[in-house]
């Protein structure tokens, strides 16, 4: 039989409960501050484009040069309103630190070179548009392989994963080049500047022709283009929440003439580098809202 008393009974019972209410709250006050630890605010402070022509702006406004103030990625021009302008809308810790390290003619191998030079920059958050001159080549079977293009983009991602963990990737996909060709090939101008200029010849070669051949050939370059296009979706989602693809936004965009440049008929001029911000910006706006895994300014 029990010799408590009421009071130490009560007493006993107390110590007890908040024993509990102790080992309880511990944990979720350790959830609640990492709650607080990861609610901060994702912003960069410096932010990288690769990729090819269209990221370097090429043709834009001048002949036959690149034009990187009208990137769709990095640009500075008003008139583009690039992804760097709309983060610098949100922060002004990434004002002045935009770099352009896409190169007119890049393809996927070239993609582990300038992302090591956007680790060495310190990019937080970088841009990646390439494939286009992968399915640009002179013949058909010079096309890289899906399987090449998907291991390129993969390795460079990884390069940045393990060299800056805090970083975040934006791909965007590949414009469809079976309908820069639908659009253009009723222009006379467009069909002389991919003719004599031998511009994409796997696609653009011979564009008035209805031949069975011609009409092959430009359906295996597209579904070469869908096929990378896919390779990045799932290279992205492999790399995890730190990367976000378009979702192919920018393949399936119908745009027109009045988006490419006069002088080539190829690159995107600034109506077509603002259509691609817009695009792709409206992929990648509640991914950049998402909070940071680290309190902001840790670099």
């Amino acid at each position: 039989m029990s010799t408590a008393t009421p009071t130490a009974k009560l007493t006993a019972t107390l110590t007890a409960t908040a024993v509990l209410l102790v080992g309880w709250a511990g944990p979720a006050g350790a959830a609640g501050a990492e709650v607080r630890r990861t609610a901060v605010p994702w912003r960069p402070v410096v932010m990288a484009a690769l990729g090819d022509s269209i990221s370097a702006g090429f043709n834009v406004c001048g002949w036959y040069v690149s034009c990187t103030s009208r990137s769709w990625a990095a640009g500075d021009h008003a008139e583009v309103l690039s992804h760097y302008l709309r983060l610098l809308a949100r922060d002004e810790a990434v004002e002045g630190h935009n770099v352009n390290l896409a190169v007119p003619g890049a393809t996927s191998a070239d993609l582990s070179g300038q992302m090591t030079r956007a680790v060495a920059r310190r990019a937080d958050y970088v841009t990646v548009l390439i494939g286009a001159q992968d399915a640009c080549v002179p013949e058909e079977r010079r096309m890289t392989p899906v399987p090449v293009y998907r291991a390129r983009v993969a390795a460079a991602l990884r390069l940045l994963k393990e060299r800056r963990p805090g970083a975040r990737v934006f791909l965007a996909s590949i414009p469809d080049l079976k309908r820069l060709w639908r659009v253009g090939r009723g222009n006379a101008a467009a069909r002389g500047f991919w003719t004599v200029g031998r511009i994409c010849p796997t696609m653009l070669a011979r564009p008035a022709s209805t031949a069975p051949a011609d009409r092959a050939r430009r359906d295996r370059v597209r579904a070469r283009v869908a096929a990378y296009n896919r390779a990045l979706a799932d290279v992205c989602a492999e790399y995890g929440r730190a990367c976000r693809f378009d979702g192919g936004a920018v393949f399936r965009h119908p745009f027109t003439l009045d988006h490419v440049s006069g002088w080539d008929f190829f690159h995107p001029n600034a109506a077509g580098q603002r259509l691609i911000a817009k695009t792709t910006f409206a992929a990648a706006r509640g991914w950049l809202d998402e909070p940071a895994d680290e309190p902001a300014g840790r670099r």
